[in-house]
């Protein structure tokens, strides 16, 4: 690769690094041409991307961004997932990958100025999506409105009951009141 190539694969390197909500490294060792298409296929999907990075021009990059400690992370075959929407979404693909056979190691992440080691990027793979969340917010939120609700309309329902009562009694007895 030409000195030019290199300087602006750095460039598109910090920008990824500068722009991107969260980032993973993985190692693609093992991993044939099918399975990669096939995971490429799901991070598309997801508004994810995926690419083949040098390591010497990603630590270069990494330096220059300002993002220290990543640099023992850059070494042997080494892809780079990243989102600039979902800093969660390249986690979870990946983690789902590997937990379905694919041959992949995750070898780390980085999201909000933090590198989070291999368990800490698998543990949140496993947290519900942002949707979720909001869903199970929501639901907590119109369940005591429910139950308010119930709870009035059986007041009112008695309420209106014991009027019927009280006038069916007094047509009983004659009174017209």
């Amino acid at each position: 690769m030409a000195t030019a190539e290199k300087e602006a694969k750095v460039e598109e390197l910090k920008t990824i690094m500068a722009e991107a909500k969260g980032f993973y490294l993985a190692d693609f060792t093992g991993i044939d041409v099918a399975a990669v298409t096939e995971l490429r296929n799901k991070l598309r999907a997801a508004d994810v991307q995926y690419q083949v990075i040098k390591n010497r021009l990603a630590i270069r990059a990494a330096e220059e961004v300002g993002i220290a400690g990543l640099e023992e992370h850059f070494s042997g075959p080494t892809a780079l997932a990243y989102s600039k929407e979902d800093p969660i979404a390249p986690a979870k693909i990946l983690q789902d990958f590997v937990a379905d056979g694919g041959k992949i190691q995750i070898k780390t992440g980085f999201m909000e100025g933090e590198i989070l080691a291999a368990d800490k990027v698998e543990a949140l793979a496993k947290l519900p999506s942002k949707e979720e969340l909001l869903g199970k917010v929501a639901a907590s939120v119109q369940s005591p409105l429910y139950g308010l609700s119930g709870v009035l309309s059986g007041l009112l329902r008695g309420l209106v009951g014991a009027l019927s009562a009280i006038e069916k009694q007094r047509e009983e007895g004659g009174e017209n009141a």
